[in-house]
């Protein structure tokens, strides 16, 4: 049986153990968008995990949303990112940037270009956002062109590209949690009547461009997506609605030899999670949130899925693997931290065994 300290063996990821560090946005980056400071201490500190998945990182302008989130597509951010990739590879630890479009999860006052926000359609998503102002209501955005979608597909591109360069192993595509690929999947953020709207085929149209684009541009073995099927989260209610959906997408990504599919799953023990499995014989990387102690590795003892992600647990323990070996307690988790400003606390300062 495979348990979460069998190594893993891919064209792509050599990895001593089935655990990984899922994507968090942590607001730390500098006003440019290149990563900030401690963003090296930050994913070495946290390099026994064996896979990283960054931080959702912004393939344009346009794809920003909130304050101070890193970006991939100029040179300074290259070089900003390729010292984070550099300490992560030196701590033995492979790294997939995530490529983050937010779509219409943003406000003006924290886009480069303080322009309205672009999406599928011109439908609010009826949430509060965090700028320098305080609390402001996300206004409607602006319903994109045919030819400013295709225009989208080829930022991602180009960002995967700009990635490599920067010393990534490959990227994850955010086609979860409300973001922009999960509106063009969602009816009720999508109401086009392109060939990217209407029948599930034609919503699923922009997210099998994406994964396409970005696979021709640095190779199938280096592009993953993660998906959140059924997460109510950003205007987004899809609750069971779009599984047939889902199952198209996995038949769909199935036939790329992509590094891993990502799932952020929700919904406990509901078939849908064996059907994608059964649909996706790649690698399979799921995330749980909230996932307690005790069911850690279920997944993969269960043959559910390959590597099983981390976040939270992540954000607080960089030593996150030696604890769990140990069986040694967790470290306090302090959310108010979460997004807190630029310096180390609440980010590289959170205690290790070896440091008492």
């Amino acid at each position: 049986m495979t348990d979460i300290w069998t190594p893993l063996a891919t064209s792509t990821l050599q990895l001593p153990h089935r655990l990984a560090m899922a994507p968090m946005t942590r607001s730390r980056a500098k006003p440019d968008g290149t990563p900030g400071d401690l963003a090296p201490l930050y994913y070495t500190q946290r390099a026994g995990l064996g896979l990283l998945i960054t931080e959702g990182t912004q393939p344009s302008d346009d794809g920003q949303g909130y304050l101070a989130t890193p970006g991939i597509y100029t040179d300074a951010h290259v070089a900003g990112w390729r010292t984070v990739t550099d300490a992560a590879h030196a701590a033995g630890a492979r790294i997939f940037l995530q490529l983050m479009h937010v779509g219409r999860r943003a406000h003006p006052d924290n886009t480069p270009h303080h322009r309205q926000p672009v999406a599928p359609s011109a439908i609010a998503p009826g949430e509060d956002m965090f700028t320098l102002g305080g609390m402001r209501p996300i206004p409607e955005p602006r319903a994109l062109t045919t030819t400013e979608v295709e225009q989208t597909v080829a930022d991602f591109a180009h960002a995967a590209k700009r990635a490599i360069q920067a010393g990534a192993d490959g990227v994850e595509i955010h086609g979860a949690n409300g973001y922009l690929v999960h509106q063009f999947l969602a009816t009720d953020a999508n109401r086009r009547s392109d060939r990217y709207g209407g029948s599930m085929e034609n919503r699923a149209r922009f997210a099998i461009e994406v994964v396409r684009a970005v696979a021709d541009a640095i190779g199938p073995e280096r592009t993953a997506i993660r998906l959140s099927p059924g997460v109510p989260t950003g205007g987004i209610a899809e609750g069971a609605g779009n599984d047939d959906l889902y199952r198209y997408l996995a038949t769909e990504f199935d036939t790329m030899g992509l590094a891993y599919l990502h799932l952020l799953f929700v919904r406990g023990e509901d078939p849908l999670l064996a059907a994608l499995r059964e649909r996706f014989r790649g690698t399979l990387v799921l995330n749980r949130p909230g996932r307690q102690r005790d069911r850690i590795g279920a997944d993969v003892a269960a043959g559910l899925a390959d590597v099983e992600a981390l976040g939270v647990l992540a954000l607080a323990n960089p030593d996150l693997v030696e604890r769990l070996k140990r069986g040694d307690a967790f470290n306090s988790v302090r959310p108010a931290l979460f997004y807190a400003g630029g310096g180390a606390e609440g980010y590289t300062d959170y205690p290790t065994l070896d440091a008492g």
